[in-house]
């Protein structure tokens, strides 16, 4: 199981701060648990009705920093011009 490199985590979840790809790259995990963690965080409801056990682990952790990714994003688009809330 390879760990994965910066290349592999901006290649999986595109332009994060450097914070962000260090708490990924520093969970240990694996590309296939980053991709497994990005299907769970997508959608969680195919992998449920499959049968899937809910994530534990190293998955569990990437969703969180995901989850917390994704609200970052939506808060920054949020902000208007000059940083200025939108109204």
């Amino acid at each position: 199981m390879k760990q994965l490199i910066r290349d592999d985590v901006i290649k999986a979840v595109g332009q994060a701060d450097d914070v962000t790809i260090a708490e990924i790259i520093g969970t240990g995990a694996s590309a296939e648990e980053l991709a497994e963690a990005q299907a769970w965080a997508i959608d969680d409801d195919p992998l449920l009705n499959a049968g899937k056990p809910l994530p534990t682990g190293r998955v569990r952790e990437l969703i969180d920093i995901l989850a917390e990714l994704e609200t970052d994003e939506e808060q920054e688009g949020e902000v208007g011009e000059a940083g200025a809330p939108v109204e």
